[in-house]
């Protein structure tokens, strides 16, 4: 099986014509037959069901047309590094990341290390933990920014940030005008939380903090991003605590509020395959790291000290009604 083999079947697979995948492939319509012919020989299957008015794939070519795109599209990946390598290029550095890395700097980061390393093109792949931890398994990423897992012995972890949580209200909610929020107070509130199977490190955080203030949070709706969880929140539909970092969402419907006395920490993990030391992996670690926060610390900016932040905290304009108001009894 080669890869001019694979692009005649595709090609025929995809326009379940003869005649119109040998104008697509810029070859005679006879030559594709006899071409298609011997490989269904080689592989001693039947690829094709063909009739004289039509062409149809067997169980056999639709499970070769799935594996037959991913190798094609893998080999002119590797062509495509290859070429550029060639040219003293350095190649792809492929990150995979959870969505508040938007907030910790990782854009910030991106672009300063391209403009300082332009041999070096760096692809985002937006996934949760474990996803991240079956690419890095599977060598389709080269490092991972996650959350708390179980990791497999070939993946290793160390903390790349930590920041407190904020509680998260609407802009007209009664708390709003506090400058700090004892989590008891939330009690009766009714909660916005990320699914366990999207998140269990934030869910089970969450929660833990909840039962450690004495309650367990009444979960009313749920989310699986925090944009959505803080534009939920400025409609009024409930309260949430959110990483520090989310403070930055422009939203004047809501306020970010510290919690009053010691609470755990959100960490972001940073996720390589055991034994991988690449200098390009390294080097990024440091941008990310100057761009957020040194690694594996509270970056100052986001101290629990520093002042709250309230997109509309000193004079709140008229909102959507408040958690409170909105909570059914």
């Amino acid at each position: 099986m080669d890869l001019k083999q694979l692009r005649y079947f595709v090609a025929v697979a995809e326009e379940l014509h003869f005649g119109r995948a040998a104008r697509r492939l810029f070859i005679s319509q006879p030559a594709l037959s006899f071409d298609i012919r011997k490989f269904e020989e080689q592989l001693g299957v039947q690829l094709l069901a063909r009739t004289n008015k039509s062409v149809a794939l067997t169980n056999a070519g639709q499970v070769l047309l799935g594996e037959a795109r991913r190798l094609l599209l893998q080999a002119g990946e590797a062509e495509r590094i290859t070429v550029r390598s060639a040219h003293g290029l350095a190649g792809r550095l492929r990150i995979g990341f959870v969505n508040s890395m938007l907030y910790r700097g990782m854009p910030q980061a991106v672009s300063r290390f391209e403009a300082d390393h332009p041999g070096v093109e760096i692809v985002l792949k937006e996934m949760n933990t474990s996803e991240q931890v079956h690419a890095i398994q599977r060598m389709q990423i080269d490092m991972g920014c996650a959350h708390w897992g179980n990791f497999p012995s070939d993946v290793t972890s160390a903390p790349l940030f930590s920041e407190p949580f904020l509680c998260c209200l609407p802009a007209d909610h009664p708390l709003a005008r506090k400058r700090r929020v004892d989590l008891r107070a939330l009690a009766q509130e009714p909660f916005i939380l990320f699914p366990r199977t999207v998140s269990p490190h934030y869910h089970d955080l969450i929660i833990a903090q909840c039962v450690g203030a004495g309650f367990s949070p009444l979960i009313r709706h749920e989310a699986r991003l925090w944009q959505t969880v803080v534009t939920m929140v400025g409609f009024g539909m409930g309260v949430a605590l959110v990483p520090y970092t989310l403070r930055q969402v422009q939203d004047p419907r809501v306020c970010f509020l510290p919690l009053r006395g010691e609470t755990l920490l959100s960490q972001v993990l940073l996720l390589r395959r055991s034994g991988d030391a690449e200098p390009v992996t390294n080097r990024f670690v440091e941008y990310l790291g100057d761009a957020g926060g040194k690694p594996g610390k509270t970056p100052p900016h986001l101290a629990p000290h520093s002042a709250p932040h309230s997109a509309h905290h000193s004079a709140p304009r008229s909102a959507p009604r408040s958690a409170r108001s909105r909570r059914s009894s």
